[in-house]
C-alpha cells in the first residue's frame, strides 16, 4: 500500500498484520519468560480491545488515559482507542495522586486504564474530584479481589464480554473513517515552568516525522527496541510506538524498571535511546567494577579504553586508521570491548540516540569508543521529537546535528532556536494563549532555549532562554552550562546554579550515592546514608575538586570567565519528583527550588558557613515527614589561589 493511505496508526497495524502477520511485533518478560504477540495476533487484540471500550461507551473524541509500566496491553489501549476515533492520554506511572488530578481534568478524561493494584489506588483517590470518570479498567488483578467501586472492570473480564457477544462496532469500518489530520494522542510537558500543557499530536505529526527519521537511520522490521522509558513521554511513543509501526520492528517490554538491563541483555536491542543520566549511570557502574577488578584485567581496560579513544571513533565513522591500529582495536574488542558490551547488552545496538539534557564529552566518546553509534539529538514533545539530529558520519559531542528531515531550523536576532515541520503540534489543548505564545501563524514553534550554528550547520544549545541572564557586575550567566559541566562528573547528580543579578555564581548540589558510596568505601570511610556521607568533609573536598575543574573551563571562555562558582553547598537530601523539586522527567523546577531552599540560597551569598535545615518530604508511601540538618557551606578557591596551594 501507498504510505498516503497508511496515514493512521490502526491502517498502519492492520497493514502489518496483513503483510507481516506471523512477525513478532511485541515481547514482555513475565515470570522470567519471554512472551510474544505477532502482527496478526495484536492487530486481533487491538480488535477485541476497540470492541470493550466501545461496550463501555467509548466514543469518537474521547480521552482515554492510560497509567502504568510499559506493557503491551497499555500499548494496545492506545491503538485502540485511534481506532475509535479517541485520544489517548498517558500518564506518568510515578505521578502522585495529586498530580494526576491536573490531567484527568485538563483533559476531560472519562474512561481510563490501569496497569495495577497501585494506579488504581491513585485513582480511587482522586475519583471525587474528577467526577467524569466513568470506567476504570485494570490489566493486573493481583490485589485487586475485594475491590468493588463501580467505577472497575478488570481487563480480561471486559475482552470476556466481547468475545461471549463480538461486534460491538465495526472495527475496519471505523479506522477507516480516521485520516492522518486527526488528533492521535495528547502528551503532557514536564510542567519546568508552571502547570503542564496537553500537547496535541496528530497522526500526521507522529508518523511523518518518525518515518523521515527511521530512512535517515535505515531503520527496518529487523530491528528490535526495548521499550523502558515512560510511555507519557513524547520519546517513547515516538521510538518505541510510532517508529515500529512505520517499520514493523519488534517492540520488547522489560519485567520490571529493576530488570531493565538484564532484559536488555537477553533481547539485545539494535535501536536504543536512553537519556544522559542512564549513560551515565552506565559507566559509573563500568568504573566502579574495574576499580574492584584483579590488577592484570584493571591494565587491560586502562590500555585498550586509551586506544580505543583514540582511534575507535575514527573506525566507528569509516575515516582512515592505520592497519597497526586496527589490529590493536580488534584485540581490545576480543579481550575487552566486546566482552564490556555484552555484558551492557549493548552487543547488537546499530543505532543509538541521546537526548534531554546535555551528555558530557567523555561519557559519549567512551561508548562511541566502543564501537556503539552513539548520537545526539535535540527535540520537543511540540515538533514529535526530531528537531536536529546527527546523521552517520557527522557525529560530535558538542553539537545537536543539522536539522532533521523535513524540518526548518532557525536562530533569532535574540539568539532563541526556532523550528517548523511536520511534526510541529496541533495546538495545545483548550490553551488558545499559549498556543498562540508558542507557534506562530505560519507554523513555527518557539523553544525556548537559547543556541547558535556553528560553521558545519550544526546546531548548538547553550541553556533554556529565559534561564540566561547577568551577574551583577554584567557577565553571562547560563546556569543549565554550568549545571551540565558539573553532571558530567560522576560523583554530582544533580546541581543547580544561582547567579542572575547577583556578586558571583553558587549552586547547591546533590552528590551521585552509588558513585561516592563506592569512592568512600574504597577510602575507608563509613556512612550511614546519604545525609551522613553528604555531611562529611571528604565528600566535601571531592565535590570541591569537581567544582575547581569546571572553573577551570569557565575561565577559559572568555564570554564565562566570570561566572566561575564561588560557594557551593551539598543539600542533605536527594531532589525528588515527589517532593515538587524535579519534574517527571527529572527536569529541575528552579522557581520551586528557589523558593523551597530560599534559606540556604542566603546563606550562599551571606558569607554564612552553616545552616539549619528543615523542610518537609514525601516518602514512596505517601507518608510526609520532616528533614531537619545543618548544612556546611564550603568557598570554592580562586583559580590563581588553588594554583598557589
Amino acid at each position: 500500500m501507498m504510505e498516503e493511505t497508511l496515514d493512521t496508526f490502526p491502517r498502519l497495524l492492520l497493514h502489518h498484520a496483513a503483510v507481516r502477520g506471523a512477525r513478532p511485533a511485541m515481547r514482555e518478560k513475565d515470570l522470567g519468560i519471554w512472551q510474544t504477540w505477532t502482527w496478526a495476533e495484536v492487530a486481533r487484540e487491538v480488535r477485541d480491545l476497540a470492541n470493550g471500550l466501545a461496550l463501555l461507551g467509548f466514543e469518537r473524541g474521547d480521552s482515554l488515559a492510560i497509567v502504568g509500566d510499559n506493557r503491551p496491553r497499555l500499548y494496545w489501549a492506545l491503538c485502540a482507542a485511534q481506532a475509535l476515533g479517541g485520544i489517548p492520554v498517558p500518564i506518568y506511572q510515578d505521578a502522585v495522586a495529586s498530580e494526576m488530578v491536573y490531567v484527568l481534568r485538563d483533559a476531560d478524561v472519562a474512561f481510563v486504564l490501569a496497569e495495577d493494584q497501585e494506579q488504581v489506588d491513585k485513582l480511587l483517590e482522586v475519583l471525587p474530584q474528577c467526577p467524569r470518570i466513568r470506567h476504570v479498567v485494570y490489566d493486573d488483578t493481583r490485589g485487586m479481589r475485594h475491590y468493588r467501586a463501580p467505577q472497575l472492570c478488570s481487563y480480561d473480564a471486559l475482552i470476556e464480554r466481547v468475545r461471549a457477544a463480538p461486534g460491538a462496532v465495526d472495527f475496519e469500518a471505523e479506522v477507516g473513517r480516521a485520516d492522518g489530520g486527526e488528533v492521535a494522542i495528547m502528551l503532557y510537558t514536564s510542567g519546568t515552568t508552571g502547570e503542564p500543557k496537553g500537547v496535541r499530536l496528530t497522526h500526521d505529526n507522529l508518523l511523518v516525522t518518525a518515518r523521515n527519521a527511521a530512512r535517515l537511520d535505515a531503520l527496518s522490521e529487523n530491528d528490535e527496541v526495548l521499550s523502558y522509558l515512560p510511555m507519557a513521554w513524547v520519546g517513547d511513543n515516538v521510538f518505541s510506538y510510532a517508529q515500529a509501526y512505520v517499520t514493523g520492528f519488534c517492540i520488547n517490554c522489560p519485567e520490571s524498571s529493576q530488570t531493565v538491563l538484564t532484559d536488555m541483555r537477553e533481547i539485545g536491542p539494535s535501536y536504543f535511546f536512553a537519556p544522559p543520566r542512564v549513560f551515565e549511570s552506565v559507566l559509573t557502574q563500568v568504573m566502579i567494577r574495574m576499580e574492584d577488578a584483579h590488577a592484570l584485567k584493571r591494565r587491560l581496560f586502562r590500555h585498550f579504553m586509551a586506544l580505543a579513544r583514540r582511534v575507535g571513533p575514527a573506525i566507528l565513522d569509516g575515516a582512515r586508521v592505520s592497519a597497526v591500529d586496527r589490529i590493536h582495536y580488534a584485540l581490545g574488542e576480543f579481550f575487552v570491548y566486546g566482552p564490556l558490551k555484552n555484558v551492557l547488552g549493548m552487543s547488537r545496538i546499530r543505532i543509538g540516540y541521546t537526548a534531554g539534557e546535555a551528555i558530557g564529552p567523555d561519557i559519549f566518546v567512551f561508548f562511541r569508543a566502543l564501537g556503539i553509534n552513539l548520537k545526539q539529538l535535540y527535540g520537543q514533545t511540540e515538533g514529535a521529537v526530531f528537531v536536529c539530529m546527527q546523521p552517520n558520519g557527522q557525529v560530535r559531542p558538542d553539537t545537536v546535528g543539522p536539522p532533521a528531515p523535513g524540518v526548518e531550523v532557525k536562530v533569532t536576532d535574540a539568539g532563541e532556536v526556532m523550528y517548523r515541520g511536520p511534526g510541529v503540534f496541533a495546538a495545545y489543548h483548550n490553551n488558545p494563549t499559549a498556543t498562540a505564545r508558542t507557534k506562530t501563524a505560519d507554523g513555527w514553534v518557539c523553544t525556548g532555549d537559547a543556541g547558535y550554528f556553528d560553521a558545519a550547520g550544526h546546531l548548538r544549545i547553550v541553556d533554556r532562554a529565559q534561564d540566561v541572564g547577568k551577574l551583577a557586575d554584567g557577565t553571562l550567566f547560563a546556569p543549565k552550562f554550568i549545571e551540565n559541566k558539573l553532571k558530567f562528573f560522576p560523583h554530582i547528580k544533580e546541581a543547580v546554579a544561582f547567579g542572575d543579578g547577583r556578586a558571583y555564581c553558587a549552586v547547591l548540589v546533590n552528590i551521585d550515592l552509588e558513585s561516592v558510596g563506592n569512592w568512600a568505601e574504597r577510602h575507608n570511610l563509613a556512612y550511614a546514608g546519604y545525609a551522613d556521607l553528604a555531611a562529611k568533609d571528604a565528600v566535601h573536598a571531592l565535590v570541591a575538586d569537581c567544582i575547581a575543574q569546571v572553573n577551570a573551563d569557565l575561565a577559559a571562555d572568555p564570554k564565562l570567565a566570570g561566572s566561575q562558582i564561588r560557594r557551593f553547598l551539598i543539600l542533605p537530601k536527594e531532589l525528588d519528583a515527589d517532593d515538587g523539586e524535579l519534574t517527571r522527567t527529572r527536569k529541575v523546577r528552579r522557581g520551586r527550588i528557589a523558593e523551597r531552599y530560599a534559606r540556604l540560597v542566603q546563606a550562599l551569598y551571606s558569607g554564612e558557613q552553616r545552616c539549619a535545615l528543615e523542610t518537609r518530604v514525601q516518602f514512596e508511601d505517601g507518608r510526609m515527614g520532616t528533614i531537619r540538618a545543618e548544612v556546611r557551606i564550603a568557598q570554592v578557591p580562586a583559580p590563581q589561589e588553588r594554583d598557589a596551594a
